[in-house]
């Protein structure tokens, strides 16, 4: 079902529409806001210091975090999708959040004693640099281990991911044994995944390498359409394969450990997004990637709204939302794939 004959048209619907939820979404939470009231304080116009406050210190930064992670994690997911060229890829499934993850823990947890050196070189930048080296290694281990000559084996993939979230949880749980007790309530809300403690300090900090990733991998749109027809072509097309292999591993890293540095892992939203787009858009990746930043911020957004209102005053985190939404979605996509090979 296209949205639209025109991508450029439909582009804009999907950014009107992600415009529309993301002013809704400020006025809603445990203290109800009406419309007139957020955009006065986002103004200055507003009189009531509380609303005021509420707006611009709690929610603006948790929107705003809440739409970067979701197109970082929404693009990554397409653009893994097309490197890998199978529709089952994901940041959080196949391990690259948990890797990322793993190495935020360390940081965290390890950062004023083994790995105070390293805390110290890096200072600002340490947790979210240590994040993408850890998606960075993921990344290319699953790359290696499941594709051969130019072909993906989506079992493999799906096995070294299982295999690589295990390890990672095991690591997790070690660091998690030695934290203290503060420590241990940071990590335990941020493991499942929550934009709830949104700061701008957390906003300064991904904003820079997910905004670059998000705008950087749409460039990659075209050797991804020529890779979907096979290395071979891709290469005789003119296109610098290995360049665009790690061109889109590195990107892919560098959003989604950025993201997991100030959200934890959110899983789903990789693989959700970029779906919803090709059968809005096709699957051409010009529109795949930008469509799928827009989705995947649509669906961090109204995740986010429904986590911090459905228990009101209590949270739920935005991974549980998400797979809720996911679970049944990636169950659904396997049904198709099971229906279209006959087995």
């Amino acid at each position: 079902m296209r949205l639209t004959q025109s991508p450029v048209k439909a582009l804009l619907i999907l950014l009107f529409v992600t415009m529309l939820l993301a002013i809704y979404s400020l006025s809603v939470g445990a203290i109800a806001l009406n419309t007139q009231a957020v955009v006065s304080a986002l103004l200055g116009w507003q009189n009531d210091l509380h609303a005021t406050l509420v707006v611009n210190e709690i929610r603006l930064p948790r929107l705003l975090l809440g739409v970067l992670v979701g197109a970082g994690l929404a693009v990554s997911g397409a653009a893994m999708q097309g490197l890998f060229r199978n529709p089952l890829a994901d940041p959080a499934l196949v391990g690259v959040s948990s890797g990322a993850a793993l190495a935020a823990v360390a940081v965290i947890v390890l950062g004023g004693s083994v790995l105070n050196d390293w805390v110290i070189f890096w200072g600002f930048f340490a947790l979210p640099f240590s994040a993408f080296l850890g998606g960075l290694l993921v990344t290319w281990i699953i790359y290696r281990v499941a594709t051969k000559e130019g072909r993906t084996d989506v079992s493999l993939m799906l096995l070294t991911g299982i295999a690589i979230n295990a390890i990672a949880g095991s690591a997790t749980g070690v660091l998690t044994y030695l934290a203290s007790d503060e420590e241990l309530r940071t990590l335990t809300f941020w493991s499942m995944g929550s934009i709830a403690s949104a700061s701008w300090h957390d906003l300064a900090i991904a904003s820079v390498p997910i905004v670059f990733a998000v705008v950087a991998l749409p460039y990659f749109a075209r050797p991804l359409n020529a890779f979907l027809m096979g290395e071979a072509v891709s290469t005789h097309m003119g296109f610098d394969v290995k360049k665009m292999k790690w061109g889109v591993i590195s990107l892919t890293a560098l959003a989604v450990g950025a993201a997991v540095s100030v959200s934890g892992i959110i899983g789903f939203v990789g693989l959700v997004a970029p779906h919803v787009v090709r059968l809005l858009l096709g699957p051409d990746h010009r529109w795949v990637l930008p469509g799928s930043a827009l989705v995947g911020a649509m669906l961090v957004v109204v995740s986010d709204m429904i986590a911090r209102t459905i228990l009101a005053p209590a949270e739920l985190s935005i991974g549980i939302i998400m797979s809720a939404i996911g679970g049944p979605f990636f169950l659904w996509l396997l049904i198709q794939r099971r229906a279209q090979s006959g087995f």
